[in-house]
């Protein structure tokens, strides 16, 4: 796995959304999880949700649910890190965003209620919806899945505006930074599974990935 270099050679992929002065707060955990990665041979996987600097930052792979399964199954590595999460949002939550952001094009992930979905404009996985950004390039969009995807996505879109219709949800706020060093430095949250289980897992997930 090749690492970048430091925290301060990061800081250009998320000038657009992360101020300077902000990201130097980041930069001490930043450093130390790189070297934590190099020194432990470990991998970071974080979902297409998680804040930007974690998700620009010190993540190795990243994309959807799907996404991540079919790539942690590829992983050469002595620990894995994984960072997911969930959303919520209303039909009432579209409307009001159409009414304050007119030509505004909404997204919602199908896990989002049906009602939400049939308001949107377009529905599909957060990848999807991430394509569908780079294909159509509307002029205003607004993602409605965690909030931080938005940011995720317009460093990579400068051309598009993205409306941010909400705050951090606190599911999120758990992942951060720190935490994610200390579950490094410490072996905090390891995910044992009993090997009867695991078996019965391996195979509805290898099922599902052949789909």
């Amino acid at each position: 796995m090749n690492y970048p270099v430091s925290a301060s050679s990061l800081y250009e992929r998320v000038s657009r959304v992360i101020p300077k002065a902000e990201w130097m707060t980041f930069e001490n955990d930043v450093d130390a999880i790189l070297e934590l990665k190099r020194r432990r041979n470990a991998v970071i996987l974080a979902h297409n949700y998680q804040t930007p600097e974690i998700f620009h930052g010190v993540a190795d792979i990243v994309g959807d649910s799907l996404a991540l399964a079919r790539k942690a199954i590829e992983v050469d590595a002595d620990v894995d890190g994984h960072c997911e999460v969930h959303e919520l949002f209303t039909a009432e939550d579209v409307r009001q965003l159409r009414e304050s952001h007119p030509g505004v094009t909404v997204l919602a992930h199908p896990e989002c209620p049906p009602e939400v979905v049939a308001e949107a404009d377009f529905a599909g996985s957060t990848a999807v919806m991430s394509d569908y950004v780079g294909r159509q390039k509307p002029a205003r969009v607004v993602l409605l899945t965690e909030c931080s995807m938005s940011d995720n996505v317009a460093v990579h879109h400068p051309d598009v505006e993205f409306i941010r219709p909400c705050n951090l949800c606190p599911h999120m706020k758990r992942i951060t930074l720190a935490n994610i060093r200390a579950a490094l430095e410490e072996n905090r949250h390891e995910v044992t599974v009993d090997p009867a289980i695991a078996v019965a897992a391996r195979r509805a997930v290898e099922r599902m990935l052949a789909i």
